[in-house]
Parts: C-alpha cells; sequence; structure tokens
C-alpha cells in the first residue's frame, strides 16, 4: 500500500469502498468496477458528502461522463470522466443509456426546447462545453438525440476548437462568482480556467494547485510584473487569474462576486494582505 495518502479529489476511495483500479493501492473492504453514466441534466453538483448541504466541490455538465461505483439513497458515487473529480451527485441527474456526443455548447449558454420553436416554455439551460448528440439540424433548430432541440448556431463540433482560450475565459466576464461553480451562470477561479482551456482543446485540472503543478512553464522570476504577458497564469495559494495583456488581470474572484478585471497590481497587492504573495507564474497553457 501507499505510504502517502492518494489525493481523494481525484481518486476514488472510501473507507468502505474504492475503485477497482485502486486495488493495490488502497486497503478497503470491497472494490468496484463501476458502472459508465451520462449527465442528463444541464449541470449536477457534484457534493462533498451525500446531503444536499454538503459542501459544493465541483459540478459536472449535460453530456459528460461518470463512473458510479456506489449508489445509495438518491447520491451517486462517482468519478468525472472529465477531469476525474470524485464525490456524490444526485442519481436523477445521471442516465445509463450513454450517448456518443457530436457537438459541444459553444455559445455561453443556450436552451433547450420541446420543439422548434423560440417561444416554447425552455426545458433545460446548458452552459459553454455541454455536450449533446446531434440528430438532425433543420433551419435554426438542431435537434438532440433525446428529442429536445437548441439553437444550431450555438453549437460546434466536438473537434472545433477555439484558437484562443483567453479570449474565451474574457467571455465569462460579468458571470457570478460561486464557489465550486462551474457553468456560466457561477463560476470559481479554477473552472473559469478550466473551461477556457477545454474549449481551446486542452486538457486541464479542476483546481488552482492541480493547475499550478501542470500547465505550462514556470516562469523564473513571477515576483517580476514587467514580464507578464498575455494568457500568463498567475498563481496564489488558493487563486488563479489569466493576465489579459501586460498590465490587466482576469479572474473570478470572491472580491468582485464575479469574473472581473482589474490591474494586476491591484489584484496582487490586495491578495498579499489577505492570503500571501504570488506563488508562480506559469505560461504556455494554451499552446500545443
Amino acid at each position: 500500500m501507499t505510504d502517502k495518502p492518494l489525493d481523494r479529489r481525484t481518486n476514488a476511495y472510501r473507507d468502505d469502498l474504492a475503485a477497482a483500479y485502486l486495488k493495490g493501492q488502497i486497503d478497503v473492504p470491497e472494490y468496484s468496477d463501476g458502472e459508465n453514466r451520462q449527465v442528463i441534466a444541464g449541470y449536477a453538483q457534484l457534493r462533498k458528502a451525500p446531503r444536499y448541504d454538503a459542501p459544493l466541490e465541483t459540478e459536472f455538465l449535460f453530456g459528460e461522463t461518470v463512473t458510479v461505483y456506489d449508489v445509495n439513497e438518491g447520491w451517486a458515487w462517482g468519478q468525472s470522466g472529465e477531469d476525474a473529480y470524485v464525490g456524490y451527485v444526485s442519481d436523477n441527474a445521471l442516465t445509463k443509456n450513454i450517448s456518443q456526443a457530436t457537438h459541444r455548447v459553444r455559445a455561453l449558454r443556450t436552451h433547450l426546447y420541446p420543439e422548434p420553436d423560440i417561444k416554447a416554455p425552455p426545458m433545460d439551460l446548458l452552459s459553454m462545453n455541454a455536450r449533446v448528440s446531434v440528430a438532425s439540424v433543420d433551419g435554426r433548430f438542431a435537434k438532440i438525440e433525446d428529442g429536445r432541440f437548441a439553437i444550431a448556431a450555438h453549437l460546434v463540433p466536438l473537434a472545433d476548437f477555439d484558437k484562443d482560450f483567453v479570449s474565451v475565459a474574457h467571455e465569462y466576464l460579468g458571470t457570478p462568482y460561486l464557489w465550486g461553480g462551474r457553468t456560466s451562470i457561477g463560476l470559481d477561479c479554477s473552472a473559469l480556467i478550466q473551461l477556457a482551456l477545454q474549449a481551446s482543446g486542452f486538457e486541464c485540472p479542476r483546481d488552482s494547485d492541480m493547475q499550478e503543478e501542470t500547465l505550462g512553464e514556470a516562469l523564473s522570476d513571477h515576483q517580476d510584473q514587467s514580464a507578464y504577458e498575455r494568457g500568463d497564469l498567475i498563481f496564489w495559494k488558493g487563486h488563479v487569474g489569466i493576465m489579459l495583456d501586460e498590465t490587466r488581470l482576469l479572474h473570478a474572484n470572491a472580491h468582485h462576486m464575479a469574473v472581473g478585471i482589474e490591474p494586476a497590481a491591484q489584484a496582487i497587492t490586495r491578495i498579499e494582505r489577505l492570503e500571501g504573495k504570488v506563488t508562480s507564474v506559469r505560461r504556455g497553457a494554451g499552446e500545443t
């Protein structure tokens, strides 16, 4: 067994149960191969414990897949197929009937309608990067596999990626801040980075500490603000933002309670008083 505890955020294990891929690393009474499920709600909240008042860890988007290892009293304990995050999600938000996604939502958000009519009461709201299986396109509407309709212009093929993740992140300007949020109606600092990079075709872990460890290359002198460039990721303990240019920072933050833009120097000074100094600056996260 491993001496160092595995990160529970991205390794599926509890005291009583673990994913089968952890055999030999985690000693528990039972292991599970899990079952594949797919998110059928506009978004599904992943919680730390099987209670609606438990802390929000992250959110799964429509069409994403989840490996479910246990279901009990309406709660599925599972792991994201997108970023490997583990937690509890309402079993009602998942289905065993997996459809092969063909498109993703490229608009910041879009509605799902029961019929191809913009006056019909919408049935759900999908955010950017949600995945859908398009069955047909007729005029301005795309019919998805479950029989509902989306605005075709709001969708792009799965392999159609943006070229500039910074511009994608900028589209979220004004979106409310929500700890654990990962949608266009509420998101946190690391979700902003993740969603923008995913829209540009890059894999990205969920939390800021994971991103700091894996994205891009660290600048040798991260305290030198004169060296910052567009696309640089500025990290603090528990926070991250994106440089829009040499001086302005874009970030989802609890100070503005929204995705906002401010001078990087101003943000650095304010955050240093509360949380400490910049811990690193990473460059090249959105480059091949």
